[in-house]
This record gives structure tokens, C-alpha cells and sequence, in this order.
């Protein structure tokens, strides 16, 4: 697989993991968008569930900078492997979600979330598993004219 290919799959989970952490702190500051996290048994969440969905929009963060860095961007505050730990990681807990969110009595959980999750922790595992450890991205320029990462 190319480095531009898991480049991408990096950005794409990036992107979904920011979106994922608004929609998590959204909730911790109490948006009642209950119904579409925690099972969909609150509107507006309690205590419990808003100091987890805090806790979530961090990590979230977290992974975003991670799977980049893990694609080897430079995100030189994260530590490689780290980033690669943190990677894996997430492909294992994203497909455990995508499972519990299909089980779970909320719709949108279900129709919304599981999807979401699953390709989430597939573009991780592509990350992953294409990346080597210790790998650094060299900047060289492309033939069009523009900066591109070589493998």
C-alpha cells in the first residue's frame, strides 16, 4: 500500500475523530443529543455519562494526533511509538464499538455510530499496519510541482 494511501486513511480518521470529539463534548456540556450515545436512555445526560463523554473527546484527540503522527505527519509532541500503540489500539477498540453500538436500543447508535466506528477502526488498522515503526516522512518534491512525503 502507497504512503499517500494511509496518509489519507490517516487524515479521514483524524477528521472523523475531531467530529467525534465535538459530538463528546457536546454532550458533556449538556446538549441533549443524549439519545444518540450511552444506549439512548437520557436526552440530556447525567453526571456519570458527561464526565465519560469528557474523558472521550480527549482521547479522541489524542488519537487524532496519533494516527498522524503514526502516518508519519509531523506531529513531534507524540512520541512514534506511542502513536503506533495508540493506533493499534483504536483499530481493536473502534471494531468493539461498531459491536456494541449495533447491539444497542439507541437507532442512532445503531444506523449512525456502528458504521462510523467500523470504517473509523478499519483506516486505523490500515494506518497501523502499514506503517513501520521509527518511520519518518522525507518531503521531496513531486512532479507537479507540489511538496509530497515519500515512503
Amino acid at each position: 500500500m502507497s504512503q499517500r494511501t494511509v496518509r489519507t486513511a490517516a487524515i479521514v480518521v483524524s477528521v472523523g475523530f475531531v467530529g467525534l470529539a465535538v459530538f463528546q463534548a457536546a454532550l458533556a456540556a449538556g446538549a441533549p443529543l443524549g439519545a444518540a450515545a450511552w444506549g439512548g436512555a437520557e436526552r440530556v445526560l447525567s453526571t456519570g455519562p458527561r464526565i465519560g463523554s469528557a474523558i472521550a473527546a480527549v482521547l479522541y484527540l489524542l488519537g487524532a494526533f496519533s494516527v498522524l503522527r503514526c502516518a508519519a505527519f509531523k506531529v513531534r509532541w507524540v512520541p512514534a511509538k506511542f502513536a503506533r500503540v495508540t493506533t493499534w489500539i483504536f483499530a481493536v477498540i473502534l471494531q468493539l464499538s461498531a459491536v456494541a453500538n449495533v447491539a444497542s436500543e439507541s437507532e442512532w447508535e445503531r444506523y449512525l455510530l456502528a458504521p462510523i466506528g467500523l470504517l473509523l477502526g478499519v483506516l486505523c488498522l490500515v494506518v497501523a499496519r502499514h506503517t513501520r515503526p521509527g518511520q519518518q516522512a522525507r518531503v521531496l518534491p513531486a512532479s507537479n510541482g507540489r511538496l509530497a512525503a515519500s515512503p
